[in-house]
């Protein structure tokens, strides 16, 4: 192999780790406002998907408990499927949704791991995209 091509993959090297990491979404995170933590598993196939694994119960209305909270169509909330369908790409994974319970919508989504172990959340409806970074939680705090 000649230099110019050691010198070559020397440079690549850093990227293609960078680029790795910020494919490796999996684990718990803390939304932006801490009220609720989102579980970020394997969906099987390779991709993410996101399940909310903890709602704060101070965050909810008095003589409600987490495992009673529902959506509007009825489904409870602790343990649904909010994050799902995102294909690989160069730097992060994309054409993925997430739902807001909150809104009761599904959004077009991207997740990309940041270089600081914190997670950036795009939802985004058309060109427009409003992002969160979500903190990653260590589960034995629970």
């Amino acid at each position: 192999m000649k230099l110019a091509t050691y010198f070559t993959m020397a440079l690549l090297a850093p990227l293609s780790i960078a680029n790795a990491e910020s494919h490796d979404v999996f684990g718990l995170f803390a939304t932006e406002e801490g009220g609720s933590h989102i579980s970020i598993e394997d969906c099987g196939d390779g991709s993410p998907c996101g399940t909310i694994y903890w709602i704060d119960p101070s965050g909810i209305e008095d003589g409600m408990a987490p495992e009673d909270l529902t959506t509007k169509s009825g489904k409870k909330v602790l343990g649904l499927l909010m994050l799902e369908g995102f294909s690989r790409k160069r730097s992060d994974w994309r054409g993925g949704t997430i739902y807001s319970p909150e809104a009761d919508k599904t959004y077009a989504s991207r997740l990309k791991r940041l270089a600081d172990g914190s997670l950036q959340v795009k939802g985004c409806v058309g060109p427009i995209c409003q992002t969160q970074i979500w903190t990653a939680v260590n589960a034995s705090k629970e």
